[in-house]
């Protein structure tokens, strides 16, 4: 019973997304919660079904037959023969209709979530509810596990989904890919919604690891979609996974075997993938372009200059790095690990004095915690009363035994 369970637990993860971008083509996008229904409905039942029969041998195939016949008793059940037919533009019977629009619909699964990828990320859906919806819809993620990866709710998680939905109805937003004039705005909203959905993975505070895991993970999926996709395997997309290859290879040093975080400077080398940074490397490569010089690139040259060893080339290039990134992105998180490399590219007094003009930081504990580091070779004082503002601020508890155990014992 138990592998049964995992089972579906892991093809919900894998294929739920797919069958309901299946369905949602067929259906129509406005329609979205039947066809989620549809295939929560699947799982439902192969879970039933497998404890008791056993295993399917092709499980796959076993799921998207069960949610094929669930979807013909809906249409039936709705009786929407008439339209089903008259958009078709069929003469045979339903069961034939549609059981040929599933199988031609299967035969282009990627496109159609690539599809649904654009469509979840349309300027219409405020963006928290992008991201809620694109792992509920896509990647498989119960409401429960979104509430976790947001450190919010269920009832506020609800609320988010609700709203896209009604989003999708009020503009009548269809499952397609934009236009060519429009792809580039577009392609730029679906980024940002898989790098926002990568950075609640990596930088969450929520305890639940094995849920950051898949955050991350899932945002590597979609990108890659993106990437094998010919009309949207642009620079910046590849350069959005150049950054994610070379964060998620550092994943198992960020913590010791107590769950302690470790900045980068403590971690193990060791533990660092490196056949995720030799993935880094090629797509980073691949992102090379005259016309094309985006954030994301910037990001992940400062993700690839942080896989190296210190040197002082090294600190003059993040420096630089970071003087292009603030141009982009000028907003106080970026200019605070700025400062930071200052710190080791020029003098640590010339960081200090950087990160006192900086507004807006004054109830983020990384910045107190970086003013403590950096005052703790001048001024033991002051070091130790910006560490228990930092720890004051933490979110997390982990967070907390960082300060409280390396810099305030």
């Amino acid at each position: 019973m138990e592998n049964e369970s995992k089972l579906v637990e892991h093809l919900f993860r894998h294929e739920a997304g797919k069958i309901t971008s299946v369905m949602a083509k067929i259906f129509g996008f406005s329609r979205l919660e039947e066809a989620e229904d549809i295939v929560q409905d699947t799982f439902i039942a192969a879970y039933e079904t497998w404890k008791l029969k056993g295993i399917p041998e092709n499980p796959t195939a076993w799921l998207y037959k069960v949610a094929r016949n669930k979807f013909l008793n809906h249409v039936k059940r709705q009786n929407n023969y008439q339209r089903i037919i008259s958009e078709n533009k069929s003469v045979f019977p339903l069961e034939y209709t549609i059981t040929a629009k599933i199988e031609e619909e299967l035969q282009h699964i990627d496109d159609n979530q690539i599809q649904m990828l654009f469509a979840l990320c349309h300027p219409s859906i405020p963006e928290d509810s992008q991201v809620a919806l694109a792992l509920k819809t896509l990647s498989g993620f119960s409401i429960e596990e979104i509430a976790k990866s947001f450190l919010t709710n269920k009832e506020n998680i609800q609320k988010r989904l609700y709203r896209a939905r009604e989003k999708i109805k009020e503009e009548k937003i269809e499952l397609e890919i934009p236009n060519p004039d429009q792809m580039i705005v577009r392609l730029d909203r679906v980024l940002k919604c898989i790098y926002l959905l990568f950075s609640e993975g990596y930088y969450s505070n929520s305890e639940e690891i094995i849920i950051r895991k898949d955050l991350c993970l899932e945002a590597m999926r979609l990108c890659l979609l993106l990437i094998e996709y010919k009309t949207t395997n642009r620079p910046e997309v590849n350069a959005l996974m150049a950054l994610m290859c070379f964060h998620v290879s550092r994943f198992e040093s960020r913590s010791n075997e107590y769950g302690e975080l470790l900045t980068l400077e403590e971690q193990d080398k060791t533990l660092w993938n490196q056949e995720l940074i030799e993935t880094g490397n090629y797509f980073l490569t691949a992102s090379a372009s005259e016309e094309v010089f985006s954030d994301y690139h910037i990001e992940a040259m400062i993700a690839f200059y942080h896989t190296k060893e210190d040197s002082e080339e090294k600190w003059k290039m993040l420096l630089n790095l970071y003087n292009h990134l603030l141009k982009l992105k000028d907003n106080p998180i970026v200019a605070m690990n700025r400062a930071y490399i200052m710190s080791k590219a020029i003098t640590i007094d010339e960081a200090i004095l950087e990160l006192h003009s900086l507004k807006g930081l004054e109830k983020n504990h990384l910045y107190h915690a970086l003013l403590g580091k950096l005052y703790s070779g001048i001024d033991k004082t002051k070091s130790r009363s910006y560490f228990e503002k930092a720890l004051s601020l933490a979110n997390s508890e982990s967070e907390k035994k960082l300060i409280q155990k390396k810099y305030l014992s």
